[in-house]
């Protein structure tokens, strides 16, 4: 357990490593911690935090920075948030109502500016409710079904007949469809067209079985995508530009985008803003790398995650604010969007 005296210059010490990015010398944190200690004090306690893992020393410095640990506990006990109301204010009508694809894109935008690292966002999961369904004849036996969900998402597949259907058969199919079952999820749609199969006309009901089957692939499944913004940001921070390795890491990270997508799944079961620190377990996969993220919400329903990505050395209260207002407006952008 630490004393007073060693957490003030553990948080001084952290402190000084995000603003300037070099090792803390024992005279450097006399004069951030405030504290009238001699050098030797100091040097002791630094020596124990060390010991207890909390900073570590490069080689070439006689400074101390922090480790993940450190970074960790200075996270959970150090670190306050001062709520910034202007730029709270300043952000309100930066993320407009509009089809979510293009509140994604903003909000990604959004946090990769206002941070000067990267925004990630996850999309929200599809809908597998339809709205509106139309066939539009391509050739011969081939056949475009459009499926457009309630929050304007449009999903295009093509089908292949049997038969060649004429357009007045497409427009019956489509209109049977959008009257009785628009505004039901796609698997409700197949139960309920099984039922109903006696009633209809044999190369009709075969179409809309066709369309149905077409349109419970496209509407079901996993299209949750991770939009992100501002990778080239990696290219101005220290942390990453003066090591070509770490920064090739972190690029093949945004590439693949698995790794991101497990790991804004698991932020999007907890509430609230949530930091992982990169090197203290295997969610955040690179060791310079942290994490600031939450998920967003819609009509009271967790629907996606979004964050911040960036060197470990990041301003984690300014990182924290960014990232709860942006989880904010875009829930309210997305829930104004459906209204």
């Amino acid at each position: 357990m630490l004393d007073d005296r060693a957490k003030l210059l553990l948080k001084a010490l952290v402190e000084r490593y995000i603003a300037d990015g070099q090792p803390v010398g024992s005279r450097t944190l006399s004069k951030a911690s405030g504290l009238e200690l001699s050098p030797a004090t100091i040097r002791n306690v630094m020596a124990d935090l060390e010991e207890l893992g909390l900073i570590a020393s490069p080689h070439t410095s006689a400074g101390r920075v922090p480790t993940a640990k450190g970074y960790r506990l200075f996270v959970d006990t150090m670190l306050t948030i001062r709520r910034d109301q202007a730029q709270a204010s300043a952000l309100s009508p930066t993320i407009a109502p509009d089809q979510p694809q293009k509140v994604i894109a903003s909000a990604a935008s959004l946090l990769s500016n206002l941070s000067q690292f990267v925004g990630v966002v996850m999309a929200p999961k599809r809908s597998s409710v339809f709205k509106h369904i139309e066939f539009l004849k391509l050739s011969e036996k081939r056949l475009l079904v459009i499926i457009v969900s309630p929050d304007g998402d449009v999903q295009n597949r093509i089908l292949f007949t049997e038969v060649d259907y004429s357009s007045s058969q497409l427009i019956e199919a489509s209109n049977y469809l959008n009257t009785h079952f628009a505004g039901m999820a796609i698997e409700q749609v197949r139960a309920r067209l099984q039922q109903d199969l006696q009633r209809l006309q044999g190369e009709i009901a075969k179409l809309m079985q066709a369309a149905v089957q077409v349109g419970s692939e496209a509407m079901t499944q996993d299209t949750s995508e991770v939009i992100i913004s501002g990778e080239r940001n990696l290219l101005s921070v220290s942390d990453f530009s003066s090591d070509m390795g770490h920064l090739r890491r972190a690029f093949e990270l945004f590439e693949q985008k698995t790794q991101l997508m497990r790991l804004l799944d698991v932020s999007s079961q907890a509430e609230g803003v949530r930091i992982y620190i990169g090197g203290e377990s295997q969610i955040v996969p690179m060791q310079e790398l942290s994490v600031v993220s939450a998920p967003y919400v819609v009509d009271g329903q967790v629907v996606g995650t979004l964050g911040v990505i960036g060197p470990t050395r990041m301003a984690y209260d300014r990182m924290i604010e960014i990232v709860d207002i942006t989880s904010r407006l875009v829930g309210n952008a997305l829930s104004q969007g459906k209204s």
